[in-house]
């Protein structure tokens, strides 16, 4: 027993997840994933940085940013009130996304391409993801737990990666090729470089490091900019009134960033006639266009109801797979007593995340496991959550800690039975009880790339037993903890229970489930056809 509660067995157990792990389908023309990943195919193939051969060649795409060249030489939009009728001499797709990851993808299709032509769709998404949202996901861990250590004792610390890794968003985004997962890796990152500065264990030099992730991360995700002037608090609440140690603090971090910011200028240049103009003013798609239009790119004044189901949704609420991350807000004062800094970084996190996600369309947040703008910012609600439970530990009741933990347990169950499915339907009503265990009960199995060898329900089986294994592990440390198991049990039921109320079980939920099933690319008894 007690080999199996060490560390190494949680981390091997969860990367395993993470390295097998392939939920794919590709009759649902993610539009997401492929929008990028056919502008790293017409980098290789057309040496362009536009989509038309290749859409051409594979087929037309979501997500799209749509551009026509009139006579002038101006670059006007394909629809819309602006789109001229008349006067355009060419027309242009690219993808409407910020774009590192259609960049970084182009090497990756490129050495395929001179492995084994031509590169299938399946292929092509399995290299991308594990290269650069998989394999980063998982190196952000091992910063996590670092950072953890310093302020928490060592097994919560590893209590609270695990759940981060598995618990929350990152585990569904680091299984797509998106940018959410890759941007929190990167603003994590940047942060724990300057956190490191900060505790004087790396000199002031490496703020060029930060600077570079902070460009990498506007180079990934437009959005993603709010999450930077959020970390760059805590270097101003650093070094306040110490205004020659802070301007050269923010002269290296601009130097850092400069290149990064330069080619996310030059690509907007290149593509959209402007380096400041972004493709979402050249949006393929009438009605996404209207999400963005008015405030800035769409950022309007609060809505009470899109907070509420940004964060309280049955269907993707931020806490209804992870109730858990609820504990941050209780350690809030805890951070507040050891790191004054970063304490304002947080604070100004929850403020502008709060107000970003209340201030856009909720309805854009479609077909996804979580609000997943808010993706970046959960790492950093790691911390307050380490500290109550470590505060909890000191307590003389175990019913406190007991329950925390049992959130833990609770977390990594749910959202890793969610991620195998990992597309949720818009009109389904939990993405749990409604799609998740419906289709596992039917006999389809969670998809692993071991099924292009091993045909389904043998290689889904591998990954159902792995997330269990992993719960098993984490409900060890628990007890470990002097957590009660009846408590966990009880907090488990009373999560599962929660959503299986809010579970409508009627037509909406299943009809999305059979058409889940219907595009499922490894059902019971084939193989994945790479």
């Amino acid at each position: 027993m007690d080999r199996w509660r060490t560390p190494k067995v949680g981390y091997a157990l969860l990367a395993a997840l993470y390295l097998l792990s392939f939920p794919y389908h590709p009759k649902l023309r993610s539009p997401n994933e492929l929008c990028r990943l056919w502008q790293s195919r017409a980098i290789v193939d057309s040496g362009t940085l536009n989509l038309n051969a290749t859409l051409q060649q594979f087929g037309m795409v979501g997500d799209l940013s749509c551009t026509l060249q009139m006579q002038d030489g101006s670059l006007k939009p394909c629809v819309g009130p602006d789109a001229p009728r008349t006067g355009a001499t060419a027309r242009f797709y690219y993808p409407s996304k910020a774009p590192l990851l259609s960049l970084l993808g182009a090497p990756i299709y490129w050495v395929l391409s001179k492995v084994h032509a031509p590169v299938s769709e399946l292929t092509q998404v399995f290299w991308s993801r594990l290269f650069l949202t998989v394999l980063p996901s998982l190196l952000m861990l091992v910063l996590l737990r670092r950072f953890l250590s310093a302020y928490v004792s060592e097994a919560v610390a590893q209590v609270a990666t695990i759940t981060y890794g598995l618990g929350t968003m990152a585990f569904s985004y680091a299984e797509s090729f998106m940018s959410h997962q890759v941007t929190a890796a990167l603003l994590f990152a940047a942060f724990y470089v300057a956190w490191r500065v900060e505790r004087g264990e790396r000199k002031d030099v490496a703020y060029l490091g930060a600077g570079a992730l902070a460009g990498l991360v506007v180079l990934a995700e437009y959005t993603g900019a709010l999450g930077v002037v959020c970390v760059s608090v805590y270097v101003v609440a650093s070094r306040w009134k110490r205004w020659g140690a802070l301007a050269k603090a923010v002269g290296l971090v601009l130097a850092g960033s400069l290149p990064f910011l330069g080619a996310l200028m030059a690509y907007h240049q290149a593509c959209f006639g402007g380096p400041l103009v972004s493709g979402y003013k050249f949006l393929n798609d009438a009605a996404y266009l209207g999400w963005h239009q008015g405030g800035f790119l769409g950022i309007r004044l609060p809505d009470l109801n899109a907070f509420a189901l940004s964060f309280f949704s049955p269907l993707r609420g931020l806490f209804a797979l992870s109730p858990f991350l609820l504990l941050g807000f209780l350690g809030l004062k805890d951070v507040r007593a050891k790191d004054k800094p970063q304490f304002s970084m947080l604070l100004a996190l929850l403020v502008g995340n709060a107000y970003f996600t209340s201030s856009f369309t909720y309805s854009s947040w479609g077909w996804t496991v979580g609000p997943r703008h808010l993706t970046p910012w959960i790492p950093f609600l790691m911390l307050p959550v380490a500290l109550v439970v470590e505060r909890l530990q000191a307590a003389p009741s175990p019913g406190g800690r007991s329950l925390a933990l049992g959130l833990c347990v609770s977390s990594v169950l749910a959202t890793g039975l969610v991620g195998f499915v990992n597309y949720v339907p818009d009109n389904v009503s939990t993405s749990l009880w409604a799609l998740a265990v419906p289709i596992l009960g039917d006999g389809f199995y969670p998809v692993s790339w071991l099924a292009a060898v091993v045909p389904n329900p043998a290689s889904g089986v591998v990954l159902v037993l792995l997330l269990f294994a992993v719960t098993a592990w984490l409900a060890t440390k628990a007890v470990e903890l002097k957590a009660l198991p009846l408590v966990l049990l009880v907090a488990l039921a009373a999560h599962f229970g929660v959503l299986r109320l809010a579970t409508r079980h009627d037509a909406d939920d299943e009809g999305a489930k059979k058409f889940l099933e219907s595009v499922w690319v490894a059902p019971s008894g084939a193989k994945l056809p790479f």
